[in-house]
């Protein structure tokens, strides 16, 4: 069976799954992920068989997992949609002359080389 903090394990990873990567381990944690990291190491989140009989803790505790779970889903409805646009838009990235080439080979045709002219006046 398993543990009451397992679902709040596997929040907390869907969330930083969808944080940008640190690029090594030794850098330090961005402010976002620390705070992530404190909320969910909060003892309201943690569920314990210690904890007081009122049902406001446990009500708040559902409230913030919820939330939680709807950040979860907004940040992965995010990456998607960005791999999207990427994916059906590929001259977002390139500058307005190489759009123009490419668009003209997609119908079939070369753009002319434009003259360039040398050092000295001559060719």
């Amino acid at each position: 069976m398993a543990t009451p903090t397992t679902p709040f394990r596997t929040l907390y990873r869907s969330l930083l799954r969808e944080l940008p990567p640190r690029p090594l381990l030794t850098t330090p944690r961005a402010p976002l992920h620390q705070r992530l990291r404190e909320t969910f190491q909060q003892p309201t989140l943690s569920t314990s068989p210690v904890q007081s009989q009122s049902q406001q803790p446990q009500q708040q505790t559902v409230w913030q997992a919820q939330q939680a779970e709807q950040y979860a889903a907004y940040l992965r409805a995010q990456r998607t949609y960005v791999t999207l646009i990427e994916r059906y838009n590929p001259g977002m990235g390139m500058d307005e002359e190489e759009r123009v080439r490419l668009t003209a080979r997609r119908v079939g045709m070369d753009l002319p080389v434009e003259y360039e002219e040398q050092e000295g006046g001559k060719l």
